[in-house]
Parts: structure tokens; sequence; C-alpha cells
């Protein structure tokens, strides 16, 4: 029988719906005959904006209520910003689709008053306001002179708190700033010698029921092939070494001619100790490239620091 309605969940967030309206419009494009619906929700991660993420839980505090939705029935599909995915699925949930990649860099976003300094200019004491473990101790490694102060809220909080004077940059990534409108207040692209990216980040990612091959059908019309390999050796990378949210691993991936190449990093949080490497290998077999680029940082001291930060960083009860 033809699919004659889908159901997308969604987050509330501004940018969340953006994304969203965007992946409904390209599957009404593709596929008129079909009622398609936004089923949009504020998740536990869009309610706590006063505590630091890490303190409150993993990737999962964006994706939980999205997914019961599914699992009841109440939705057939989910639109997610892949980094905000975890890496292991509830039963009976499968990532039925990735999108082509937004630049998935992080950004420098300044006020007027620092309008004429880069992230390498910035004077000793300078605010950089992040809410990412990730961003904070690569830029702590490298910039130790600088002042990081938490920051939650949406895009646009966010940037009312810089141009008020509260901060004097952000760290944001460069994807969500375009989705929103606000390319232009990129500042500077950080190069990944610098920053090494969020996991999936830039991407979207459709999570879907197990064994609706009719659903999966329709989604795959979204389907990136060269984002897609790109993003599963970044969350097998991610997975082996039992990443959530909120730690420092980062990566970045690039493919040239049939050959992908991951570079993947973890850090302390004072940016102290960082272990970094590269691995390579053909993009049709993605995901055994970030197993292995995993067990190489483990070998060479990762999982110790990971332990250390599981056990600074773990939820309060």
């Amino acid at each position: 029988m033809a699919l004659e309605q889908l159901r997308i969940a969604s987050r509330r967030s501004q940018l969340a719906m953006v994304q969203t309206n965007w992946v409904k419009k390209e599957l009404e494009e593709s596929h008129p005959n079909i009622a398609i619906s936004v089923e949009a929700m504020a998740t536990q991660g869009d309610k706590i904006l006063d505590v630091a993420l890490a303190k409150i839980g993993d990737k999962g505090l964006f994706t939980k209520e999205l997914e019961a939705q599914m699992l009841i029935g109440q939705a057939e599909i989910a639109v997610h910003s892949l980094k905000d995915l975890p890496t292991n699925l509830p039963e009976g949930l499968m990532l039925g689709c990735i999108t082509k990649r937004e630049d998935p860099a992080d950004a420098l976003v300044v006020n007027k008053k620092n309008a004429h300094h880069q992230l390498e200019t910035l004077p000793e004491g300078a605010v950089v306001g992040t809410s990412s473990l990730r961003r904070l101790a690569q830029l702590r490694h490298h910039y130790p002179h600088l002042v990081f102060k938490d920051i939650r809220g949406n895009v646009i909080t966010r940037l009312e708190k810089l141009d008020s004077g509260q901060f004097d940059c952000l760290i944001l990534a460069a994807a969500g700033l375009k989705r929103l409108g606000f390319g232009e207040r990129i500042h500077q692209l950080i190069p990944s010698e610098i920053s090494l990216h969020a996991v999936g980040q830039g991407a979207l990612g459709i999570e879907c029921v197990e064994n609706r091959p009719e659903i999966i059908e329709i989604i795959k019309t979204l389907e990136d092939p060269a984002t897609s390999h790109r993003c599963l050796a970044e969350r097998a990378f991610l997975r082996e070494l039992e990443g959530g949210c909120q730690v420092p691993i980062g990566v970045n991936t690039s493919i040239e001619e049939g050959e992908l190449i991951l570079t993947g990093m973890v850090a302390s949080l004072d940016g102290k100790r960082l272990i970094r490497d590269v691995r390579r290998g053909p993009a049709v077999n993605p995901e055994s490239i970030g197993l292995e680029l995993a067990k190489v940082l483990k070998s060479k001291g990762a999982g110790e620091i990971l332990e250390e930060i599981f056990a600074s960083v773990r939820p309060e009860a």
C-alpha cells in the first residue's frame, strides 16, 4: 500500500524548524502525493538552559522526546542535526538518511569592539563564549591566555549576549549560522589545525522506524553519498570511543579519489593533553576507518583521558 501521510517529529527551536521545513519541502517536491506534516515539541535540552550541558546528560537530551513519538506511532521520521544524534539508537529505530553537508567548520563571531581581531590576535583575558567541551579543550590548548565562559540558549539569544558586551566573541557552528541567515556574522572560519569539528556537524540525520521500507525509500531521495560516508566514519570513531555529546572529541573528514581521510582528536578539559592522528582507506568502508582510528588513539592514551572526563562531568543526580 502506498504511503499517504508522513509525520515529521522535530524540536521547536528556530534552527530545528528551519532544517525540518527544508526536509519537508524537499520531500513534498519529490513525493507530491504524500501529505507531510511537522510535529514540533520541546526536548529536555531545550528546556534546561541554566546548567552546562555536560552536567545534565548526553546527546539524548535533544532526541529522546522525538524518538518516543516514533516509537508510539505518532511520527514516522525525525529530523536531527546529526551532531546531536547518539551513535547508539533505541531498539526499533534507525538512521535512515544523511543529507548533504553544510560547512562543518567552527566559526568565530565577534562584536563591534573586536571587529579588528582574529582568534589568534585576541588579547589576553578576552572572554570567549562556548557551551562545547570539544571547542573549549582545543582552544585552551592553543590559546591558554583567553578566558572561556559557558553560554546556553538559541543562536539569536547568544548573539544578543555577545552584542551586549557579555562576551568578546563566540564560537558557533558555521552551518547553523548560515542556515539561520546569519552567515554575515561569521568573522573567521576556524581552521581544522586549531579546532576539529564535532562528529556529524553540518549534516542532517533523518531517523526513522525500522522495518518500514516504504519510508526508507522516500527519505533516501535526500541522501548524499559522500556526506554519508564521511559521517559514518566519524560516528564509528565516536562510538568506539564511547563518547557522548559533551566530551572533547573532534574530527575532520575528506574524500579524495575514492579514499576517505579521517582525522580524529581527544583532549583533556584543560587542553594540556591532546591526542590526534589520521587514518585513511576506501570511502566505501567508512566505519572500518573510524574504528581503526579510535583504536589508535586509545593506544596513545585517549581512553584514560576520557575516563577522567566522564568522572568530572558525570550528570548530577
